[in-house]
Order: C-alpha cells, then structure tokens, then sequence
C-alpha cells in the first residue's frame, strides 16, 4: 500500500493537524521498532533455554522446564503472566524461525505486525519444503492491501501449496479441539470452544431452533390464560434464549454417550455437577446489602445470583479472620486435615506463584519445604500452586519460602526475589464492636522460624 504525500511546500493547502500527524507517525516508527527488539529479544530467549536443556543432550520434560523457568524470570521483568510470556517465546521463535522472510519485511516496514499474524495462521501445518514459497507469495500479498482483507487470499494459497489433503489435516487439527473461559466485567464471561465447523455449526442452528420454539410458543400463548401470560412476560432475544438454553444443557445434560452408563460406578456423567468456590458475607446472603460476591479464580457475581446459589447449599464453613494480618487463619470443622485444606483454600484463593490467578481448587497443596527433607504437613508449611509451577518448583531453579503471614517468597534462578502476598480475603467477617482484639479467637503461636503477625517479617 502507498499514501500519497499531503501538500505544502509546493503551494498546496496545509493541514491543520499537519504536526499531530507527523507526531503519530514518529511514535508508529518507534512502536515499530520497539516491536521488532521485542520479537527477537522474546526469540533469544527461547533459543536460550533450548541450548542450556540441550547442552548435555537432555531434552523433553528438561527443555520445557528450562523454558517454564525462563519464562518466568521474564515474566518478573515484565509483570505479566508466565504462561504468557511463555506463549509469547513460542511464537517469537515460529516468527524468526519459521519465517525469516516474513520476519525481514516487517522489519524493513513494507508489512505491518497484523501482517505477521495473518501469514503465521495462514500458515501453520505447512511443511517446511514449500514455506520458503509460501513466504514470497505471502509477502507479495500482504504488501498490496490491509491485513484483514488478505486472509482469504492466503487461505487459499496455503491450500494450494499443501501436499497433504484437507481430510488428513482436519483429523489432526481435531485434536485441538478444546473449552477455555475468558473472564469480562460486571460478572459475565465468555465461553470459548474450538470445535470441528460442522459441530459448531449444528450447535448453533440447534440452539435457534430451541430458541424459536420459545418464541412461537410464546406468540401462540400470549393472552389466553394465566399460562399464555407467563408466556407473554418472556421477552428474551434470540441472543439471550441461546445463552440460556446453551447454559441449561451444559450444566444440566447428560452426554448422549456415557461410558460409566451400567457400569459399577458411583453414577453416571449425568450425575456430575458444575462446581465453583464463591465467598459471600453474611450481610449480602441476608439482603442486608447488595455488595457482589466472588467467584474465585473467575471474578465477581452479582447478590441475586449468590442468593439464588446458597439455596441450595447444605454446609458452610465459617472463617475467622487475623485481625492484623486480614489472613483467615482457622476454619470450622471436626476433621484437622479437612481443617487444614479448607483454610489453605480460603487462604490462597488461587495458585501463590507470582501472577497465577489459577483457582485453588483447581490447584495442588505443595510442601513448600518437601516433606521427605522434613518439611511439615502443616499451614505454614503448605502453599496452593497449579501442576506448572508446582512442576517447576520440584524440576528448576526456583525456590520458595514462606516468611510469615501467609506470604511466600519466590527466588529465580538469577537471583531475582518476589514476594507473593497472602491475596486480601475476599469475605471478613467482623463485628463492629470499635475492638479489633479478638480475646476468644487469637491467632495461633507462629510456626517455627516464622515472624509473628505483629512483627514484620524478616527480608
């Protein structure tokens, strides 16, 4: 694409936003910049971690660790999420790699990073005798229009490069099939899946159908009885009916295939139900406010919501809270083990590496000093962290340690330190009494080698 050149010296008519143009286009050719150190920084970095996995012919699990471990320092440096980060290395690497071509014209500036993405998506399952072909035809294209106007075009010449049929590579692309979640604001989220087209497809013309059918039944009930008023009362959009009744299958379905069906189990799939950690005050569950509750891991939910889902909840745990430390540090129950879990749940909220906000439930309770080398089972002794970090934690450099209060103390393999506090409790339950002293519930002596929680601890 070209532009052509704004008037001026030759006599034309100037614009008023001359300057502020010229500054936008100063501060593009530094974001250019910026982008393409980064790129090949982020390369560096994984060809990096490669070499040391590699140096004594380990590779597998001891690269991705080495990779994991990298990642995280990183991420330190940038104050983002490891795995990120790490998702960043891996494409940096395709980028420079796979597509050195590609990578020299956008660093000459006759494409532009969306260029870049376009022509790795476009690409990806080619083999690597015809990228090379790919890459000059791909170019080509990208230099004549914007990035979301050459998708087909690159479509359709990664397809036609391609010696394996469509067939073959849709059954290995079927494997990627996946859900993931992504949490928005105002307590709502979207819920992702990658599916084979013609499942996904079916999903959505069957849940219109579904959706229709309240509508007809709804026009062909309106005003003729006390039920056709009901009817009439539902005014829910298309949109919403297919988000409604997309929830209602999932939550409440049973697969049409179910492998424990008449099998000697404890139930069937049916039988499974959705599950989720929320914490809520006393004064919202009676009405007395409308403050949201939190679904850990997720976010927040609205007070009707939380209402509506402690209905049917059978058992509670009630939290005492550290006055000094806002900590939960003792939990209602009969069982210590039980005890000890349901604390560390309340306590931790999500997995306590740097930046995880993995749920706790979703995660594993690790001896922060291992318990063949001594270490307790015991709340000062024991950390939520997710199956990644709880890996690299047992297969790196990195260490940990807990200094009181709930907080850990993570060191990397370069030395760096980072603290993770225990996260501020979602729920406190007090009593306004004007006294933050609690006589009958005091906190317990600190473990061993642990500071107070009224003394700092020591760095």
């Amino acid at each position: 694409m070209t532009a052509n050149a704004g008037g001026g010296a030759d006599g034309g008519e100037v614009s008023p936003h001359g300057p502020a143009i010229a500054a936008y286009g100063e501060a593009l050719a530094l974001v250019h910049d910026a982008d393409v150190a980064s790129v090949r920084a982020l390369a560096e970095l994984g060809r990096s971690a490669l070499r040391e996995a590699r140096r004594e012919g380990v590779r597998g699990m001891a690269s991705d660790m080495e990779l994991r471990s990298v990642a995280a320092e990183a991420a330190g440096l940038a104050r983002r999420s490891d795995r990120r980060l790490q998702a960043d290395i891996d494409h940096a690497l395709t980028i420079v790699d796979d597509y050195p071509a590609v990578f020299e014209a956008w660093e000459q500036r006759r494409i532009t990073r969306d260029h870049i993405e376009v022509v790795v998506k476009a690409g990806t399952g080619l083999p690597d005798e015809v990228r090379g072909e790919f890459e000059v035809a791909a170019i080509a294209v990208c230099e004549r229009d914007i990035a979301t106007r050459v998708k087909p075009a690159l479509r359709a010449l990664a397809e036609q490069l391609h010696e394996r049929t469509f067939t073959d590579r849709h059954r290995e692309a079927a494997a990627g099939r996946c859900v993931r979640v992504s949490h928005g604001a105002d307590g709502m989220s979207d819920l992702i899946a990658t599916l084979p087209t013609v499942i996904a497809a079916g999903i959505l013309d069957r849940l219109t159908q579904m959706g229709q059918s309240v509508k007809d039944a709804r026009a062909e009930g309106a005003g003729t009885d006390a039920a056709g008023a009901d009817a009439a009362s539902d005014v829910r959009t298309m949109d919403q009916l297919r988000a409604d009744i997309l929830g209602d299958l999932v939550l409440s379905g049973a697969p049409v295939v179910d492998p424990t069906y008449g099998a000697d189990r404890a139930g069937g799939l049916g039988a499974i139900r959705a599950r989720v950690q929320v914490a809520v005050t006393a004064e919202t569950l009676t009405g007395t406010d409308e403050n949201p509750a939190e679904v850990v891991g997720a976010g927040l939910i609205d007070a009707d919501t939380v209402r509506q889902l402690a209905g049917q909840v059978s058992e509670w745990d009630r939290l005492f809270i550290d006055p000094v430390t806002r900590t939960p540090v003792e939990i209602d129950t009969y069982r210590p083990t039980a005890a000890m879990k349901k604390l560390l749940t309340a306590r931790d909220q999500h997995c306590r590496f740097p930046g995880c906000r993995r749920a706790a439930i979703r995660c594993e309770l690790d001896h922060t000093i291992d318990y063949t080398l001594g270490g307790h089972t015991h709340i000062y002794n024991l950390a939520h962290l997710c199956q990644r970090h709880h890996s690299m934690k047992q297969f790196t450099k990195w260490e940990v340690r807990q200094v009181g209060g709930g907080v850990l103390e993570w060191t990397s393999p370069l030395g760096r330190v980072y603290r993770e506090d225990a996260p501020t409790p979602a729920v406190c339950f007090t009593i306004d009494t004007g006294d933050t002293t609690d006589t009958t519930n005091p906190p317990p002596d600190p473990a061993p080698g642990e500071a107070s929680p009224d003394e700092p601890p020591p760095f």
